[in-house]
């Protein structure tokens, strides 16, 4: 890594800087892990309590975790000018932020009971887009089950097009950085989303988690993403 010239001011500098980035990152907000918006046992049969117990308190948090502490190596990295571990330390970013945005959306897009078919222009578009919402879920269910290993099917809005669009995206990549699209509903299909309850058939776990769709939320979203 490229390092400041030796000599006496510039290692107080040097030290100087690593203090104040140090301050900067204790004193800053660190990620925390959200509180659900609904309990446990919630998306029963769905989703299991046992899953959403695990799902939720161990591995969201050990995301929020590693998203912390690589944040704060990163901040040191600076200080230090430190290229070479900066760069070393963006692949922990990608996978521990994207792991934190993702299911930060995916527990707000569920909801005990399922909430009502999507209404109003939500509906509209996706009859413009899909031709129905009956063929959404079947296209959004086909592309989330053929996700190889982990990762997440995703319905997203293109701003540009003004459209809505399916993706799919591998491990804990973020939809939006990924792709361009704003996230509007998410499924995991890691296998500590389903696999204590569905072993290793996915399509059950895919078909079940329409039930508890809250399309409240992905309405929210939507109108969220045409505004801005």
């Amino acid at each position: 890594a490229r390092a400041l010239p030796s000599s006496p001011m510039a290692a107080l500098f040097r030290r100087s800087c690593t203090l104040t980035l140090r301050s900067i990152a204790s004193m800053r907000s660190k990620h925390t892990l959200p509180d659900l918006p609904y309990d446990y046992d919630a998306l029963e049969p769905a989703i299991s309590t046992e899953i959403m117990r695990l799902h939720h308190s161990k591995h969201h948090a050990t995301y929020v975790n590693n998203l912390n502490v690589a944040e704060e190596k990163l901040a040191e990295a600076v200080a230090k000018n430190d290229v070479e571990t900066e760069i070393s330390l963006q692949p922990a970013l990608k996978f521990n932020g994207g792991g934190h945005i993702n299911h930060t959306i995916f527990w707000t897009n569920l909801c005990s009971s399922g909430s009502t078919d999507p209404q109003g222009d939500l509906l509209e578009a996706i009859n413009r887009d899909f031709g129905s919402l009956e063929n959404l879920k079947t296209a959004l269910s086909a592309k989330t089950v053929a996700v190889q290993g982990s990762g997440w099917g995703w319905l997203g809005y293109n701003r540009t097009g003004e459209r809505l669009e399916l993706a799919a995206c591998a491990n804990q990549d973020p939809l939006e950085p990924t792709t361009g699209l704003v996230p509007l509903l998410g499924i995991d299909v890691w296998e500590h989303a389903y696999y204590l309850q569905y072993k290793n058939v996915r399509p059950d776990y895919v078909n079940a988690i329409w039930s508890v769709v809250d399309w409240a939320n992905v309405a929210e979203r939507f109108a969220a993403a045409r505004a801005n």
